[in-house]
């Protein structure tokens, strides 16, 4: 994948799993590619406008420069290609995708009982750095 631009990443604000997630993936991207947003917001209604409010929220988003939407495992490759150390990872997910797509609907499908997992000040923790990041849109996309 060429394109190394920054990315919206929209994921479930009310998902501890997804927080905690998300955190764990912004910490490692060190060049700031990753602009989180929630679903939930102005933003993710806006950039997500083209679906029902179910769809925006079965799955996460990532939303490139030019508008493209790539949901669920198909934004996997995306995600990793822009981190560092991230390509090796990204080029399994694009070869094997049917397995990549299949692998985040297990997580997506048990992200609740996943964020459970979490004690409470790794969640409050997540919620800080991913907090810290969001730009509210005012970063591009």
């Amino acid at each position: 994948m060429s394109d190394r631009g920054r990315v919206v990443v929209l994921y479930d604000g009310d998902c501890g799993f997804c927080k905690v997630t998300l955190a764990a993936l912004l910490r490692c991207d060190r060049a700031r590619l990753l602009d989180p947003a929630p679903i939930e917001s102005d933003r993710g209604a806006r950039l997500l406008a083209h679906m029902s409010v179910g769809e925006r929220l079965a799955s996460w988003h990532l939303v490139d420069r030019t508008g493209a939407v790539r949901s669920g495992g198909a934004a996997v490759p995306v995600l990793f290609e822009r981190l560092p150390g991230g390509a090796p990872l990204a080029r399994v997910a694009a070869r094997f995708p049917r397995t990549t797509s299949h692998a985040y609907d297990w997580v997506a499908s048990h992200r609740s009982q996943l964020g459970r997992l979490f004690p409470a000040r790794t969640r409050i923790w997540a919620a800080r750095v991913v907090a810290g990041r969001e730009s509210n849109g005012h970063a591009g996309v």
